[in-house]
């Protein structure tokens, strides 16, 4: 495929796009991933990197905390997680992952969901997060296992890469390693955290036909979406074709599809 230059710049600011493309999938991630923390209620929670809400609310809803304060640096997603999070014991905050704006010991749990691999000093960020945590408590977060079992992103790939050798430097399998048990135990332990352990979630994601599938790719928020809007009306047309033929259809029109996320947590 002959197209404009794709761009390597994830777009992640409008909630409204995001929750279609992948926060409909993150809301089933969190309450699994909350079950395996086992946190016990009555707990001071800091949610890194919040986004749209799915994982505060998931907090709010499921550990009974005494609070939890989200912090994101997009203003659009704090937006988006204030209007539709209606809970006193929820505040969100505009703020960097490298420089938490929460003093040393603070906060009981420190988490994090499907945001450590977009930050540019991975190994930093979860020191930030271990610095915030009381001795004793608990570091954990979660990010897609984007090489392997992310179906509905690894078919859109598969198809884009096919077409656009150029596709390939921009897909998440390949631009994220850290996102394997073996990556996300070695940064947990660099940062001195005791009783690593990671834990497969897996959900699935399941299209009720092709065009619930194809349409949140033309939202424009993350890689793929992103890389979607770059292309010219015909060769966005041939990546849609390919992935109408490359997709598992059922009987029914639907589209079953599963995908996973690594957990990793750890104790300061």
């Amino acid at each position: 495929m002959d197209n404009d230059q794709p761009s390597h710049k994830d777009v992640w600011a409008n909630g409204a796009a995001y929750e279609p493309y992948v926060g409909r999938w993150s809301r089933l991630v969190a309450p699994a991933f909350l079950s395996w923390l086992a946190v016990p209620p009555g707990n001071r929670w800091l949610d890194i990197g919040c986004g749209t809400g799915a994982l505060t609310q998931a907090i709010l809803q499921q550990a009974d905390p005494v609070q939890v304060k989200g912090i994101d640096r997009s203003e659009g997603y704090m937006a988006f997680a204030r209007q539709h999070t209606h809970d006193a014991r929820a505040q969100f905050e505009v703020g960097n992952a490298l420089a938490l704006p929460v003093e040393s010991g603070g906060v009981d749990v420190t988490v994090s969901g499907f945001v450590l691999n977009f930050v540019s000093e991975p190994d930093r960020a979860v020191a930030e997060m271990a610095r915030v945590v009381k001795p004793g408590g608990t570091v954990a977060l979660y990010v897609w296992d984007y090489a392997g079992k992310v179906q509905f992103m690894r078919h859109f790939w598969n198809a884009a890469a096919a077409l656009d050798p150029r596709a390939r430097d921009l897909d998440e399998g390949r631009r994220f390693p850290l996102c394997s048990p073996r990556g996300l135990t070695g940064l947990f332990e660099a940062a001195q955290l005791h009783d690593v352990r990671v834990h497969a979630i897996d959900i699935d994601t399941d299209f009720k036909d092709f065009e619930e599938y194809w349409s949140p790719f033309l939202g424009g928020q993350g890689a793929a979406p992103a890389y979607a809007m770059t292309l010219t009306e015909e060769h966005r047309a041939a990546l849609r074709e390919r992935l109408r033929d490359a997709l598992p259809f059922a009987v029914d029109g639907s589209i079953p599809l599963v995908a996973r996320a690594w957990a990793v947590r750890g104790t300061r």
